[in-house]
């Protein structure tokens, strides 16, 4: 962060898992001033009661809720299911102040839509964080709408920077960008299983196995950040020159790991264009 000036006061509608850890993220922070988040339940709203700072509205209690926490509100973040997300708008649109920003947290949901029923007072944004956001390590794909200018944007990154990383893209990115980071931390839990499954075939019991297996992922990763070295040159300073290390690398290349990841980020890609086409 290199900007520790306090956010506007923010309003998320529909803080589930992704918009209740970003509600996390703003409040360990300290740039809060003001943050509402409305769920459906009392169940859920109770989960983010005791933050500091927020204000958790329970829908079944108070079905004004998401109208009362848009209108006083200089940043709304949506995070209900895509299907619900034009009616929510169609809810709020006649409450939100001027001048507010409106940002998307649902996947397959366009910016067009966004501004087709808000209308052009309001900046809309476009995010796509993934699940780290929880322990503040997300990756948040950003990208902006027509009417949103560059004080929308930075005060839209100060907010996901908070629970990570930000990347600026444009829309037509977004998808791409979520078959990497979006679905990413699936991938790394995948190798993981497997890694796992191979030193239980190697005769370790189910907790030696997942020690070794999850620690190793984990030490190497921090080893990367630590580093600063590109991977390929960390990868080349483990694997000796004729040594077990290369022996393996080698079957790992021979199995086409490249074409593998190629086909299933392409799958992905597929499967997001899908869903925006309501297949």
């Amino acid at each position: 962060m290199t900007n520790d000036a306090a956010l506007p006061s923010l309003a998320f509608l529909g803080a589930g898992s992704m918009g209740g850890a970003i509600v996390q993220g703003v409040v360990r922070s300290g740039l809060a001033t003001q943050v509402t988040a409305t769920n459906r339940t009392v169940a859920k709203a109770d989960e983010l009661a005791g933050l500091d700072g927020v204000t958790s509205v329970a829908l079944e209690r108070n079905a004004a809720g998401n109208t009362d926490a848009a209108a006083t509100a200089d940043i709304v973040l949506i995070g209900v299911k895509p299907a619900m997300v034009p009616d929510l708008l169609r809810e709020i649109a006649p409450v939100l102040r001027p001048g507010s920003i409106v940002i998307s947290l649902a996947a397959g949901v366009t910016i067009a839509t966004f501004e087709d029923i808000l209308g052009p007072g309001v900046a809309v944004l476009r995010s796509m964080p993934n699940t780290p956001a929880v322990v503040g390590r997300a990756v948040t794909g950003l990208a902006a709408g027509t009417t949103a200018g560059v004080d929308q944007i930075a005060v839209a990154r100060r907010l996901f920077e908070t629970v990570g990383s930000v990347v600026e893209v444009p829309e037509a990115q977004i998808d791409a960008l979520s078959t990497i980071s979006g679905s990413g931390p699936a991938y790394f839990f995948l190798l993981v299983e497997e890694f796992t499954r191979a030193a239980r075939g190697k005769g370790f019991a189910e907790a030696e196995a997942r020690l070794m297996a999850e620690q190793t992922f984990i030490g190497a990763a921090a080893l990367l950040e630590a580093s600063g070295d590109d991977p390929a040159e960390l990868r080349r300073r483990v694997t000796s020159p004729k040594g077990t290390t290369e022996r393996a690398i080698t079957v790992l290349q021979d199995a086409g790991l490249d074409d593998v990841f190629a086909r299933a980020t392409d799958a992905a890609l597929a499967r997001a264009k899908e869903l925006a086409a309501g297949a």
